[in-house]
């Protein structure tokens, strides 16, 4: 596990500030890895581009173990989605916990994520309720089975996976 006890967090946004509000919310908890690419992300998991096993040369360069990736969805490059679809394919990493995020609320696309492997779908901006939603999948042990899989996709869109989003602040 991470230095000091603490779960490790790869986060991963192209966008500077949703990198610095995933980390401000994430950091109390945490420890936090905040990369700017799905590429960097793969670096620091120690996972080839090209192939679907890990270096051994990064894996013993990386800081530490990451219990979770959450990413955004939309990135150049790769996107959350490939990103998700890389680790979930790869023998070594499959069983790290991924959460998708995005401005976006385009229900087959939230779908198609849980259904590809991603553990939980946010609407940005981020919220502590939602970061509050992660510790289940960091205390779900790495080796054991998943008999406590997510809701069946129906129920995804839950009211609080489509809430509705407002220019101004709500007061």
């Amino acid at each position: 596990m991470a230095a000091e006890g603490k779960f490790h967090v790869l986060a991963v946004d192209d966008t500077l500030v949703d990198r610095k509000l995933i980390e401000k919310l994430l950091k109390t908890s945490y420890q936090v890895t905040a990369v700017d690419s799905g590429t960097k992300a793969l670096e620091f998991l120690g996972l080839k581009l090209n192939d679907n096993e890990r270096n051994p040369k990064a894996e013993a360069s990386a800081h530490a173990e990451v219990n979770l990736i959450i990413t955004d969805y939309c990135m150049p490059g790769m996107s959350g989605y490939d990103l998700l679809r890389k680790i979930k394919g790869c023998s070594s990493l499959k069983d790290i916990p991924v959460v998708i995020m995005s401005s976006d609320n385009i229900p087959s696309r939230i779908n198609r994520c849980l259904e590809d492997g991603a553990e939980e779908f946010f609407l940005k901006p981020v919220r502590l309720s939602d970061v509050n939603k992660l510790r289940p999948h960091l205390m779900r042990s790495r080796s054991e089975p998943d008999v406590h899989k997510r809701k069946a996709v129906e129920e995804a869109v839950s009211p609080d996976k489509t809430r509705t989003r407002y220019s101004e602040f709500q007061v």
